[in-house]
């Protein structure tokens, strides 16, 4: 888990903002943009899109990408990749970091959320092939903390194996949002 400095609260806080989070999903996705079309894709001003690009390139982030510009009035953003992971456990005895940490972890469950509700909303939108191999999971296990964070460990590898092994066979692909928590729960 990374210690929580005032950089790191700063990288939570900035990317747990709901538009904020949505630009860099765009950035990651679709690759580098003007505040022109990420206004055109989010529905927001081109003033607001750049406050909120300004911020997360002040967490680092995003950055501008000038060598992008046809022109010195066009302005390029790319996203910066980072993974963000952290413990509420690193924020105990801090109240500001205990407070930003909670509200990430609130806002992180609700992004979540709202990804599986955009495919229920939209699946009819999609063939029969995407309609049955979208999949929801559960289980109960017994584990210690360590077994906990070594289950994590694996999940994550292979969802980051299976990302570094698809084959550039020309089909196509969807961007898929896969995510998963395991935490201590009583039935």
């Amino acid at each position: 888990m990374a210690e929580l400095t005032d950089d790191f609260l700063a990288k939570i806080a900035a990317v747990h903002h709901p538009l904020r989070r949505r630009l860099i999903d765009l950035l990651a996705l679709e690759g580098p943009a003007t505040a022109s079309a990420l206004a055109d894709r989010t529905g927001q001003r081109v003033g607001n899109i750049s406050h909120h690009m300004k911020m997360l390139a002040a967490a680092g982030l995003a950055e501008e990408a000038p060598e992008l510009a046809k022109d010195n009035r066009e302005r390029w953003w790319r996203h910066v990749p980072a993974q963000l992971s952290w413990s509420l456990a690193d924020a105990k005895g801090d109240p500001t970091a205990e407070t930003v940490a909670t509200a990430a972890e609130h806002a992180n469950l609700a992004h979540h959320v709202d990804k599986v509700q955009d495919w229920f909303r939209y699946r009819e939108d999609y063939d029969d092939g995407w309609v049955r191999a979208a999949f929801s999971t559960e289980s109960w296990v017994r584990a210690t903390p360590e077994e906990l964070e070594e289950l994590a460990g694996r999940l994550q590898q292979v969802i980051e194996d299976f990302t570094r092994s698809r084959p550039d066979d020309g089909r196509p692909r969807e961007h898929v949002f896969v995510f998963a928590h395991g935490v201590p729960g009583r039935p």
